[in-house]
C-alpha cells in the first residue's frame, strides 16, 4: 500500500511566533517528533508532502518557509494553500490519487484549524489517516489552552470515519507506517 507523510503548516513564523502571535505549544518537542516521523517515513519509502499556508508571514521570506530545524527530505513535494483546508485549491488530492496513496500520516499546525480540516477531508476522499497525536500543535485560545485543544482533537479524531475510511490517532514512537485501520473495520 502506498503511503504519504503530510506535514501541514510547519512554517518558521507559525512555530516560532512573531510580535503578534506566541510560539506554538511544545514547539521543540513538535519539531523533534516531526523529524522522528520523517525518519520512519524514509524507512517506509513513503511520499513526503509539506503544505505551507500563504497567510503565514504574508507568504514570503524566511518566516514563510518550512521551519529551519525540520529535516525536509530532498524528495519532498511542497504545496502552498490559501485556505484552512489543505485540499482546497491545491493539487494535493490529485497528487495522492495519481500516486495511488491510500494511507496518510498527518502532522503539523494548527490543531483546531488546518489539522482537523485535513483529517476530515481526507476521510471523505477515501483515505485512511493516522494523525500523530504528539505531532500537531496550536496556541491558546480565549477559552481553551493549546494542551486542551490538542487532547480534545486527539479524542474526537480517533475513530472519526466516513463509512469506509477513517482516522486513528497514534503517537510518534509507534510504527506509524504499519497502519492499524483494518483492526477496526
Amino acid at each position: 500500500m502506498k503511503q504519504a507523510l503530510l506535514v501541514i503548516d510547519a512554517q518558521q513564523e507559525l512555530l516560532d511566533g512573531n510580535e503578534n502571535q506566541p510560539a506554538i505549544f511544545n514547539k521543540d518537542q513538535l519539531i523533534s517528533n516531526i523529524n522522528s516521523v520523517i525518519d520512519q517515513a524514509l524507512q517506509s519509502e513513503a511520499l513526503f508532502i509539506f503544505i505551507r499556508d500563504k497567510d503565514v508571514a504574508t507568504g514570503v521570506g524566511a518566516g514563510f518557509q518550512i521551519h529551519k530545524d525540520i529535516h525536509v527530505p530532498s524528495s519532498s513535494i511542497v504545496f502552498d494553500k490559501l485556505a484552512t483546508n489543505s485540499f482546497y485549491g491545491t493539487p494535493l488530492l490529485e497528487y495522492l490519487k495519481s500516486n495511488e496513496v491510500r494511507h496518510v500520516v498527518m502532522m503539523g499546525c494548527k490543531t483546531e484549524h488546518c489539522i482537523d480540516t485535513a483529517v476530515r477531508t481526507a476521510t471523505i476522499n477515501r483515505l485512511d489517516v493516522t494523525l500523530v497525536g504528539d505531532g500537531h500543535s496550536t496556541t491558546d485560545s480565549d477559552t481553551l489552552s493549546a494542551e486542551q485543544m490538542i487532547a480534545h482533537h486527539n479524542n474526537i479524531l480517533h475513530g472519526h470515519y466516513n463509512v469506509d475510511h477513517f482516522s486513528v490517532v497514534r503517537n510518534s514512537l509507534e510504527d506509524l507506517f504499519t497502519p492499524t485501520h483494518n483492526q477496526y473495520r
